[in-house]
This record gives structure tokens, sequence and C-alpha cells, in this order.
């Protein structure tokens, strides 16, 4: 006698996860991060929006007002010439993160271009590298001042100098990084099926770098501003009445008894910038480094 087959109930249907926004992800996983991300976004922002933000003018002079004190109208105080310090440092921050601005773009370029070409052509290596490291051997500072003096102040020529101290480091993270990879399994297989040195570099071999090379830039993004101030303290940077933060600190440190906050504002500022940095390279660190995910 036949029986009725069993009843296998409704039909089940599979939903699949849906992928977090990687911002939000990022700010779940590194808070630190997250931090630095945020207080990088808040400079960036005030800079941008100097000329809205900034209700006098940096370079007005106004000699009633010489060295007041911080109060509603002038929140940061005012200089030795009156002018109003809240209005010099968001202007100073547009000049200072734009200078390390083009030093990053330059390191990116020249870092990349050099380390890609010494990892990948071994007839390169020795070369490139000697003068790498000849570069190297010197301080940075100390290296930065020499070609900043022999090109001229400025803040084109400081751009240029901050950026050949720090491009031989970027190129040195590059070319670690194409070592290893220029040794993998589909690097080997497209050479094997015909592929070009220069196709084997952009398609394979640089996409697989950038991580390393992006956790190196916020660092340089840090250094270049702060070395930067140092140029600007010594003369050689932008120089006066251009605001930023290195010429506003040298301006100040002659009035640092009666008139304090002409040097700590904008010394909080570049050190609150260069920690942001700091927090947001090490949390892109702990989140590209495979072998970091692995040890958690």
């Amino acid at each position: 006698m036949a029986t009725d087959a069993p009843s296998l109930g409704p039909p089940v249907t599979y939903t699949l996860p849906k992928r977090r926004n990687p911002v939000v992800q990022f700010m779940l996983v590194q808070p630190l991060g997250s931090l630095g991300l945020a207080v990088i976004v808040a400079m960036c922002a005030a800079a941008a929006f100097a000329p809205w933000v900034a209700p006098h003018d940096p370079f007005e002079l106004n000699y009633i007002t010489i060295l007041a004190a911080p109060s509603l109208e002038h929140p940061f105080g005012t200089d030795n010439f009156g002018r109003s310090q809240w209005s010099r440092v968001l202007y100073g921050a547009r000049l200072s993160l734009l200078i390390g601005l083009g030093v990053v773009l330059l390191n990116a370029l020249f870092g990349t271009l050099i380390g890609a070409l010494a990892g990948y052509f071994r007839s390169l290596d020795n070369i490139l590298m000697r003068i790498a490291d000849a570069f190297m051997a010197f301080p940075v500072i100390l290296l930065a001042i020499g070609i900043t003096a022999a090109l001229g102040p400025g803040s084109i020529n400081a751009v240029i100098a901050l950026a050949a101290v720090y491009t031989p480091r970027t190129a040195r993270i590059v070319r670690a990084s194409v070592l290893v990879v220029r040794e993998m399994e589909y690097v080997q297989a497209a050479r094997a099926c015909g592929a070009g040195h220069w196709r084997i570099l952009r398609r394979h071999i640089l996409p697989n770098c950038m991580a390393p090379l992006i956790v190196q830039l916020t660092f340089i993004f840090a250094y270049a501003i702060l070395s930067e101030a140092v140029l600007s303290f010594l003369g050689l940077g932008a120089q006066p009445p251009t605001p930023t933060w290195g010429n506003i600190i040298a301006e100040g440190r002659q009035y640092i008894r009666e008139a304090t906050w002409i040097t700590v504002i904008p010394g909080l500022a570049l050190a609150l910038t260069v920690l942001g940095l700091n927090l947001l390279g090490d949390g892109l660190r702990d989140v590209l480094d495979p072998r970091l995910k692995v040890q958690q």
C-alpha cells in the first residue's frame, strides 16, 4: 500500500550577512586608530574652512591689542603685532598640512618607483640602495637643513628637501615588499605566461605592496609636518608674515614669559596632529599586516 511522502516543510531561505562599511569596521577594531583619524579629519576641516572659521585677517595688524590674553574676541590671544592667534593658527595649519601632503605625494611617487626597481631588477638593487644608504647616513634634520639652505628658504624648497630626505626610507619599505612578492606563485605564473616586466610590476606586484606603503606614508606625513615646523622655526621654511606653526612658535619665543599662548597653542596643535597621525598609522598597521592578524 502506498504511503504519503513525508512533508519537508516550507523552503528554507538563507540571507547573506551584510558587509560593514570599511570605516565602521576600522572604528570597531581600532578605537585608538579611529581617534587618530578623527583628529586628522578635524585638523583638515579646520584648515580647509579657515576663511570662514577665522573671524579676523591673519595679516591684520592691530597695535591696540598687542599681546592680548585669550578672550571671547580672540580665543587664542594676539601676538606682538596684535594679530589674532586663532586666525594665524588655522591658516598655519593649512600651509603645514599642505607641505606635509606634498612631501607624502613625492614620497609615494619616487619612493615607490625606486623601491620597485631595486626590488625587482637585481642589477639595479646594489646601485640604488647604496645611494639610499648614503642619504640615510645623515641625520634627517641636518640633511634637510643643508638641502634647504642650498636651495634657499621657501615652502616649495622645504617640500623638495623633506621629500629627498624621506624618499630613501620609503624606497626601503617598498623594496622589501617587492622582494617578497616577486617570488610568489602567481608572479611566477604570470612570468611563465609571457607577461613583461612592467606588466608584472604594475598588475601583480605593486598592488600587493600597498599595505606597508600606506602605513609608511602616514608616518612620513607626521615626520614631514614636524620637520617643516623645525625648518620654519629656523627661518628656512615659509617666510613671515605667512603663518605656519613653526614660524609662529619662532616669533613668540621672545615673549614666552609675557605671552606664553603665542608658542604653546601652535605647539599643542602640532603635537596633536603628529599624535593623531601616529595613532592612525598604528591602527592601519594592525589592520593591514596579516602577521598581526594571525597572532590575534
